[in-house]
């Protein structure tokens, strides 16, 4: 297919205004200091290192990137215990047995013979890191290495090592060594502070919940088929709670949601009964909703009414 070798790859942007509009091209609604550094972090070839509350936009970088680059997105998804060889490579250890099995019906090949077919790169499992030093037609894929705070400090330890250089080494192979280095965006939701070594490697950003004007330009990208009102007083709610002392802020993808299910149940306007019976899309924490529902949601809905009318 000669058309997949040939076609052009979008070059990174020059600017920091290029930035937000190579942002904005894929519905990503970015505050300028955000696009400043994500804009330097391609600029100068350094992993971006963002650290805000679950659902305020930081996965969705790493995935607009991909797609407005033209690279291919490799995930880590972090968890407690992410060990080596979930996040690096592994050995087909069952593929290694067959070929075992085989070479010794044979009976032709040494133990050391078997032992270098065995220990090549056709048994190798490649996972995310590995996969993310791979050359690409397309240009460096995009690496997300998502939730960090998860992981433990010794994987911690360990991902200092490979961005560092962009490199792995395979005791039985040698050293893989990425011909461009992936574009690394790392994301944190900060339930336990990140080693000071991985933040010095990389452009910083703490991503913040929007403003209420940002929030209603997010809507009509995310959200168009809300009516404008509906959209104001959807804002003007959420912008309330998020100053309120709840187990859990709804972030961004919570407003977007939110803002989704009053379409599909043909709503123009809030009203008490339709915030009480739809607080399970905008919180999810029980006791979050309790707080909230009956009184307190009229309340609220109250005051949004009041400054929608003022404004």
């Amino acid at each position: 297919m000669p058309g997949l070798y040939n076609r052009a790859v979008p070059a990174l942007p020059q600017s920091i205004d290029d930035t937000q509009s190579l942002l904005a091209s894929a519905d990503y609604v970015a505050e300028r200091s955000l696009a400043t550094a994500v804009f330097l972090s391609l600029k100068m070839r350094r992993p971006l290192f963002l650290e805000g509350e679950a659902g305020v936009g930081k996965t969705e970088i790493a995935k607009v990137l991909a797609a407005t680059l033209g690279r291919r997105l490799v995930r880590l998804q972090c968890y407690e215990g992410l060990d080596v060889a979930s996040a690096v490579y592994e050995w087909n250890y069952s593929r290694q047995m067959i070929e075992i099995r085989l070479a010794e019906a044979e009976g032709v090949k040494s133990r050391e013979g078997i032992t270098q077919d065995i220990f090549s790169e056709k048994f190798l499992i490649r996972r995310p890191l590995l996969q993310a030093l791979e050359a690409d037609t397309g240009g460096a894929p995009v690496l997300l290495i998502d939730e960090l705070d998860r992981t433990d400090e010794p994987f911690e330890a360990y991902l200092l090592e490979v961005l560092s250089d962009f490199q792995v080494t395979i005791p039985e192979i040698g050293t893989i060594k990425a011909a461009e280095p992936p574009i690394v965006v790392m994301t944190s939701n900060r339930t336990r502070e990140i080693h000071d070594a991985i933040k010095r490697r990389c452009f910083y950003h703490w991503v913040d919940y929007p403003d209420a004007a940002r929030e209603i330009e997010i809507l009509k990208r995310k959200a168009p088929e809300a009516a404008e009102a509906l959209s104001r007083e959807v804002v003007a709610f959420v912008q309330r709670l998020r100053k309120m002392d709840l187990f859990k802020l709804p972030g961004v993808a919570e407003t977007i949601d939110w803002s989704k299910a009053l379409v599909a149940l043909d709503k123009l306007a809030l009203d008490a009964q339709t915030v009480n019976d739809t607080l399970g899309t905008l919180l999810k924490y029980q006791d979050d909703i309790g707080r909230i529902r009956g009184s307190e949601a009229e309340r609220l809905l109250a005051e949004v009414r009041a400054e929608l009318a003022a404004a």
